[in-house]
């Protein structure tokens, strides 16, 4: 293994309905309280149980806000993140990124001998195609009989 990390990056426009306690999430970073190192950007650092965006389901923690209905989020202090989302009313349109770790490689040290880690999915299509062949030929076979 490398040692890299991949990541894949995804964007995608979330909205939300202010419920009784709010969006729902928890936000942490700004210009003044990077959370990411050379990042000033907001990141979903806690979903709130049963929360408006707990019940959507797409926002989850770690992922970055780019823009609150429209309104981007680069180099904001946090206090003034956190008055534009009090502020943004019942209907809330968020532009979100995700970020997912990607596997680049084997799990861990592999000796010699042990299964190569080919899925068992990836395996069982071909047995299952030569079977269905054996199977077809068989009764092919019968019937010449």
């Amino acid at each position: 293994m490398n040692g890299r990390v991949d990541y894949l990056v995804t964007e995608e426009e979330i909205n939300l309905f202010r419920g009784p306690s709010g969006l729902g999430f928890n936000i942490v970073g700004g210009t003044d309280q990077q959370y990411v190192s050379n990042d000033t950007g907001i990141y979903v650092s806690r979903i709130k149980e049963d929360g408006a965006a707990a019940q959507d389901g797409r926002l989850q923690e770690g992922d970055k806000i780019l823009s609150v209905n429209g309104q981007d989020l680069k180099n904001l202090l946090h206090q003034d993140a956190v008055d534009l989302f009090r502020n943004a009313g019942y209907a809330v349109s968020l532009k979100v990124q995700h970020r997912v770790q990607v596997q680049n490689g084997p799990l861990g040290h592999r000796g010699e001998g042990e299964p190569s880690g080919i899925p068992v999915a990836m395996m069982l299509v071909p047995l299952c195609a030569v079977a269905m062949a054996v199977a077809w030929a068989i009764m092919r076979y019968r019937q010449r009989l």
